[in-house]
C-alpha cells in the first residue's frame, strides 16, 4: 500500500494514530474553511467526518510524481458534500496536504464541523 492510499484508508477509517504516523512532523495545511488550520485541527476535523458521515468514498484519484489530487464525497444523513484533497510526498510522509470543500454543502450536512 502506498503513502496516498493509506492516507486515505487511515483518516476514512477514523485511525487518529496512523493520520498522524504518515504526517511529516513539519507538514503544511491548508484548507478553504473558515478557521485555522494545523495537524491538530486537520486530524481532528477528519475525524468528525469520518465519524459522522454515513460514508466517505472515493470518487477520483489522479497520482503524480510527487504526490496525488483525490476527489471525496462526504455522505451525510441529510445530504451529500465534496472535498478535493492534493497531497504531496517525500520520503514515505506527507509534507503538504491542501483541502478544498465545497463549503455550502459543508456547512448544510457536516453543521459545526470546524467549530472549536
Amino acid at each position: 500500500m502506498d503513502v496516498v492510499d493509506f492516507w486515505t484508508s487511515s483518516w476514512i477509517n477514523d485511525d487518529r494514530v496512523a493520520v498522524r504516523q504518515v504526517l511529516a512532523p513539519d507538514v503544511e495545511t491548508e484548507w478553504n474553511l473558515d478557521a485555522p488550520v494545523d495537524d491538530e485541527e486537520l486530524t481532528q476535523v477528519l475525524h468528525r467526518v469520518a465519524v459522522f458521515a454515513d460514508s466517505v468514498t472515493v470518487v477520483s484519484q489522479t497520482p503524480a510524481a510527487d504526490g496525488a489530487a483525490l476527489v471525496y464525497e462526504l455522505a451525510a444523513p441529510f445530504g451529500t458534500a465534496r472535498m478535493v484533497e492534493f497531497l504531496t510526498v517525500a520520503d514515505g510522509r506527507i509534507t503538504e496536504v491542501r483541502q478544498v470543500y465545497d463549503v455550502t454543502a459543508t456547512d448544510r450536512f457536516f453543521p459545526g464541523l470546524y467549530a472549536n
